[in-house]
């Protein structure tokens, strides 16, 4: 493998934010130093600040600013009028997909058009990736929970005309459930959660007993606490032929992080001294531990576990 230049990819909002932030923030990223725009709702289709009509028109504007844009799609399908919005992404005509479950993914499939899998999707093996492939699948996101030495393995027999993107920065996706957390979290029942995720632009923080911090709720998703953070293993991603790095959005600060990335890609800027100029912006800490095979929430530089139990 030779080292290669990734380009950068904001993915979408996973949080559920106002119809006015949500365009502001767009507004802004059409300037921003950012190659692939990913639009889309993909955690609760009761978030409708921004209906299926909003993000085909910011993906033109995006599109039209120079961008690369990519719709995504709900990662877990509950009801019909669920699966007709599924419907009219796949079916834009316009712009590539990202499927985030194997519903989109037949869909895609069945329409002969060419398509991205994001991280929900359990691609662990190149056999599965050469399957999909012959289908149409021309990116795939690696899973967050997958190592690099597991990449490494995928990119020896990754299918010509296939693209690889890595989870390099934001707040882990860990877990999908048809229950939604944060608003039993208010004492709210689900059919009545007041759109309650609207006060946590980027989660809520759950903590343990012990007051350390364990995870976030984020509606029907469960996130890291620490901030994914595989910025200081750049040189790792480049010689793995990685060609997309994905950050993560934040309510704040998400141009900063992409500043930094953008930088130490361009050889002006140390990658680990980045990485560290960007620590107050994760409260909770970095953590690398699924990258180099061990426990998720290692935090960075953390060693491996010496009393760690290998079944």
């Amino acid at each position: 493998m030779t080292n290669r230049t990734p380009r950068l990819a904001l993915g979408p909002v996973p949080y559920y934010w106002s119809r006015q932030d949500l365009r502001d923030f767009y507004t802004r990223a059409a300037g921003w130093p950012v190659d692939i725009l990913y639009l889309g709702e993909t955690v609760c289709s009761k978030r409708r600040s921004y209906a299926t009509g909003d993000w085909l028109k910011t993906a033109e504007t995006l599109q039209a600013a120079g961008k690369e844009v990519v719709l995504s799609t709900l990662a877990l399908i509950e009801a019909e009028s669920e699966v007709k919005t599924l419907r009219r992404l796949c079916g834009n005509g316009r712009f590539r997909v990202e499927a985030n479950d194997l519903g989109a993914v037949r869909l895609l499939m069945d329409a002969g058009v060419p398509f991205v899998t994001g991280p929900t999707l359990n691609i662990y093996n190149p056999r599965t990736l050469g399957l999909l492939a012959r289908h149409g699948l021309r990116r795939w996101v690696l899973p967050v929970e997958l190592s690099r030495d597991t990449l490494a393995d995928m990119q020896t027999a990754r299918p010509d005309g296939v693209e690889t993107e890595v989870f390099a920065y934001g707040r882990l996706p860990l877990a999908l459930s048809a229950r939604c957390f944060t608003a039993r979290s208010r004492n709210l029942p689900k059919d009545d959660c007041r759109y309650c995720c609207l006060d946590y632009p980027d989660g809520r923080l759950v903590s343990t007993q012990e007051d350390a911090p364990f995870v976030v709720l984020n509606g029907i998703q469960t996130l890291s606490a620490a901030t994914g953070n595989l910025l200081p293993h750049l040189e790792e991603l480049r010689a793995l032929e990685v060609d997309v790095l994905r950050i993560s959005p934040q309510s704040q600060q998400t141009e900063r992080v992409l500043d930094a990335f953008a930088s130490c890609l361009a050889g002006a800027q140390n990658s680990r001294a980045a990485s560290d100029s960007l620590a107050k912006l994760a409260p909770q800490g970095f953590a690398d531990g699924y990258w180099r095979g061990v426990e998720g929430m290692a935090k960075l530089d953390s060693p491996y576990p010496a009393n760690r139990e290998i079944a």
